[in-house]
């Protein structure tokens, strides 16, 4: 774990640049506080934290008219599940876009959690401690607070387990670090990433989604489709050997990175030589490289 957060600075750095720069966020209404986070509100029953250990990583809860979400755990949150109840008074459940240890950091407040199943790999590096129960996400699945229901879409990638939540009825989704925050890493295999830019483009355009709100939100930086394209593109290019990335060194075993329309796809150039020759690693990167 040590050497898993130290070798974050570079993420930090690669994403700092987005905060120098007045923050939209700080237009909107703060309603809690501290150290560790800051809640502020989108709308009547939509608010975002901002988390300060690690380039502000972000969380959303979605409140309906029965029970809400809290979507990500930030990295280090004491008493996070005390603060959500500070904002809402429905019932919470915590739902992760993914199984990192800067949006699964405090889920050791809550009792029960919801994964993906493909990042139960990942469950005793980055969350050892939790004692909860583990609840398995199904693709499609909807879960209803209400009047706002949100879809379950996996949106493998970033890591095996990577999921964006879409608000149905909405033109909004909530993707966490599956489309990159303009700084993507790549854990998984290119063609799972193509599949997944292919997939969603398709999938989120037929249901007018256009707007996502993303793991390491700055009010400014939301996901869209035209992203997912670039993505889809950038990566076919990698995987065909028509693009290289410029070395970098980078991010748990990050040391490649092609950077294009001031996007950066990070990337393991041994993994990528092996899945060229046919090796294909739908597993996260070993944990000797973390």
């Amino acid at each position: 774990m040590k050497r898993f957060t130290l070798s974050l600075i570079t993420l930090v750095i690669c994403l700092s640049a987005a905060a120098q720069f007045r923050n939209p966020l700080e237009d909107l209404k703060t309603v809690y506080k501290d150290k560790n986070v800051t809640f502020r509100k989108i709308d009547k029953h939509t608010w975002v934290g901002s988390g300060n250990a690690m380039s502000s990583e972000t969380m959303y809860i979605i409140e309906g008219k029965d029970k809400a979400v809290l979507i990500d755990a930030g990295t280090s949150i004491p008493e996070l599940d005390k603060i959500v109840k500070k904002i809402t008074r429905k019932p919470v459940t915590l739902i992760l876009t993914h199984v990192h240890p800067d949006h699964a950091g405090a889920a050791g407040c809550f009792d029960e959690v919801w994964i993906n199943p493909a990042d139960t790999v990942m469950v005793p590096m980055f969350m050892p401690e939790y004692k909860g129960t583990i609840k398995y996400l199904e693709h499609g699945q909807l879960i209803e607070l209400g009047d706002r229901t949100l879809e379950t879409c996996f949106t493998p990638g970033h890591t095996p387990g990577s999921t964006t939540f879409l608000e149905v009825g909405t033109d909004t989704g909530y993707s966490g670090d599956s489309f990159g925050n303009g700084n993507l890493l790549v854990f998984c295999d290119f063609k799972t990433l193509i599949q997944t830019c292919k997939d969603s483009y398709e999938y989120f355009s037929a249901n007018s989604y256009t707007k996502f709100y993303c793991g390491h939100f700055f009010g400014v930086n939301f996901e869209t489709l035209e992203r997912i394209r670039l993505i889809q593109q950038m990566a076919e290019e990698a995987l065909e050997g028509k693009a290289e990335g410029e070395p970098t060194e980078g991010f748990s075993g990050m040391n490649r990175v092609i950077t294009r329309d001031h996007f950066r796809l990070n990337y393991n150039d041994l993994a990528l030589k092996k899945e060229r020759s046919g090796v294909v690693n739908m597993a996260p990167l070993p944990s000797r490289l973390l």
